[in-house]
């Protein structure tokens, strides 16, 4: 029986690690928290950080693994390329998945290879930022250099915001480190969605239309993803194409990649990020009820150096939705109510992250989540009139609010 070593057991890594055991493998996970529910469906756990490389290779040497992989999170994808790379098992190459976990790095990238980018640069200090911050035309975007779900990210328009927004932003990253970089302003929805490429190929991707938290602490969280990406087949062969040509340089291998993406008035594409992960709040799964598609099967298949080449191009079918649940406000968490005929019609399964008597938080970004729910609408016009109402539906039920948004 071939031996997987998976970083993380966090609530919502929980189903690739029932899909390995579903799979016939042996499951090995690690993370830095032992209380995790994902250990318990492993046949072995280990209290390892999924971020100390060295450590996580020492534990996956001594137990003589056949794969390692990590679902849905981009802390952990340099540590399984590191660990792959040094032990010869099957990954993309470790200096290329740093840089895709990298926004810095990964502007660099960009710039030097000819994609089109925002004016963008890395800093260590609040004083760095300052003296270059009239350089930049407004509004930009500050983040830390390696966050994911949207921590720390904000959107200024002036110098006196500034120190607010570093301040935030260097408390999510590791490397304490952030980039400044020039708002794009869209054409058409944000675009998200996941992909899949073997030997180095994309040969499947599902793009979807991004709707972001703008009435929330933090407006750049998303909260829902929709399928299908509704726009014209030449701007999916466009963004196909620069994602192809990010590949094709950095030497990617087969596994599954999330998308960030938007476009300009110009249909210029523009690559946000490229994580080289399967996406979360449940991506893979409403995925497969669009397509059919199961890439996280094929995630731990190429985790084993298993064959991924029947996996084709399907289009997406119906009109499909993730919903992150989550909260205006902060408090402690009674319940849920669910509208009888959004419950009846378009509602296909959910999951909560939180039990009542919980503390929850305002969401500020995707850690504050609720929950998941995966929905399904008669049209494109049905939902887009839930999407951009969906507290008439679904209500998120709390008392003893700590903090109001009053935005």
């Amino acid at each position: 029986m071939k031996k997987l070593l998976m970083l993380g057991g966090s609530y919502f890594q929980v189903p690739a690690i029932k899909k390995a055991k579903e799979m016939g493998y042996y499951v090995i996970t690690c993370d830095y928290l032992e209380d995790n529910p994902g250990h318990q469906f492993a046949d072995e756990s280990y209290n390892v950080s999924t971020t100390d490389k060295e450590a996580v290779l020492h534990l996956a040497d001594s137990l003589q693994i056949d794969g390692i992989v990590c679902y849905a999170a981009d802390s952990g994808a340099p540590t399984v390329a590191y660990v792959a790379e040094k032990l010869g098992l099957p990954s993309h190459p470790y200096k290329s998945v740093e840089l895709l976990t990298n926004k810095e790095k990964f502007r660099e990238f960009q710039k030097e290879n000819g994609f089109n980018i925002p004016r963008a640069k890395g800093y260590h200090t609040l004083e760095e930022a300052k003296a270059d911050f009239h350089t930049f035309n407004m509004p930009v975007m500050i983040k830390p250099v390696d966050s994911s779900g949207s921590k720390g990210v904000s959107k200024i328009d002036s110098i006196e915001l500034l120190e607010e927004k570093v301040k935030n932003a260097l408390s999510f990253s590791r490397v304490k480190r952030f980039i400044i970089e020039e708002y794009i302003e869209n054409f058409g929805p944000h675009v998200g969605g996941d992909g899949f490429s073997v030997d180095g190929k994309l040969v499947f991707r599902c793009l979807s239309n991004e709707y972001f938290s703008i009435d929330r602490i933090n407006p750049f969280v998303s909260v829902f993803a929709s399928w299908p990406y509704m726009m014209p087949e030449h701007i999916h062969n466009k963004i196909h194409d620069e994602i192809q040509r990010v590949l094709d340089l950095l030497n990617m291998k087969t596994g599954a990649y999330n998308f960030d993406i938007r476009v300009d008035n110009n249909e210029n594409v523009y690559l946000i990020e490229i994580a080289p992960r399967n996406g979360g709040d449940w991506n893979p799964h409403a995925i497969k009820y669009a397509t059919g598609i199961d890439t996280l099967k094929y995630t731990i298949k190429a985790a084993l150096g298993e064959d991924c080449s029947d996996l084709t191009m399907i289009e997406p079918t119906g009109f499909w939705a993730s919903y992150v649940l989550n909260s205006q406000n902060s408090g402690i968490f009674k319940g849920i109510e669910i509208q009888e005929d959004f419950k009846n019609n378009n509602l296909v399964e959910y999951e909560l992250v939180v039990q009542p008597g919980d503390d929850i938080s305002a969401l500020t970004g995707a850690h504050d989540k609720v929950g998941i729910m995966i929905l399904k609408f008669s049209s494109t016009e049905e939902m887009l009139d839930k999407v951009d109402n969906m507290t008439n539906w679904v209500k998120i039920i709390i008392e003893e609010p700590l903090f109001t948004n009053n935005k």
